[in-house]
């Protein structure tokens, strides 16, 4: 008789979310043991109700710099990928591309441009963002209010999130990202200052 298949690392990341309490070690040492492809798969499998338990664990566990998103090791001005999974009733799959602008300091960078990669973009926008170090506790500010003053070679043209449907999806929205292990953020999106129980995986490019 066949023994049980093994879990895949979706399955077993959604087993160490569930438990009361989340021990964040445990889920730490598992998420930097797996491979790069094995961490996109097993954040793609987490759903919303994981997802806010995990940010809500995830509140003082560890902290979380730009340069913890972009490293200091990147070139200024090369994109660094962060592929996601939200808790959206659709197109939940998408990626946070980001890139340490030209006349900041590597070692410790004030600020760092991005945006939303994602199955509609072509309509919804780019979702560009600047994203800064949150000045009262340690964990990353991704403001949809401030766009970069330029795009990046290669990336799409930037426009404002006030004006047409990106003003339904990115207007006036600012997302709090907190630390879960080396590569792996969770985050939650406000709008206009009001939690809007919206919450986001993400898990860096090595």
């Amino acid at each position: 008789m066949a023994g049980r298949a093994h879990p895949g690392p979706e399955e077993e990341l959604r087993a160490r979310l569930r438990e009361t309490p989340i021990k964040l070690d445990t889920v730490r040492s598992f998420l930097d043991g797996l491979s790069h492809a094995e961490r996109v798969v097993a954040i793609r499998g987490v759903g919303p109700a994981e997802q806010r338990r995990l940010y809500e664990a995830a509140k003082g566990f560890a902290e979380l710099h730009l340069g913890d998103l972009v490293p200091a090791s990147v070139a200024s001005g090369e994109t660094v990928r962060h592929f996601g999974r939200n808790t959206l009733p659709a197109f939940t799959h998408f990626e946070k591309r980001l890139c340490r602008p030209a006349e900041q300091d590597a070692a410790a960078p004030d600020a760092l441009w991005g945006f939303n990669f994602q199955a509609m973009q072509p309509i919804t926008g780019p979702g560009y963002f600047t994203a800064r170090d949150d000045p009262s506790r340690a964990e990353v500010l991704v403001d949809y209010r401030v766009v970069p003053p330029r795009a990046p070679e290669g990336w799409p043209a930037v426009k404002v999130n006030e004006r047409g449907l990106s003003r339904l999806v990115y207007g006036f929205m600012v997302d709090t990202l907190r630390r879960v292990s080396e590569h792996v953020s969770i985050g939650s999106a406000a709008r206009k200052g009001k939690d809007l129980g919206s919450y986001f995986l993400l898990t860096r490019e090595p």
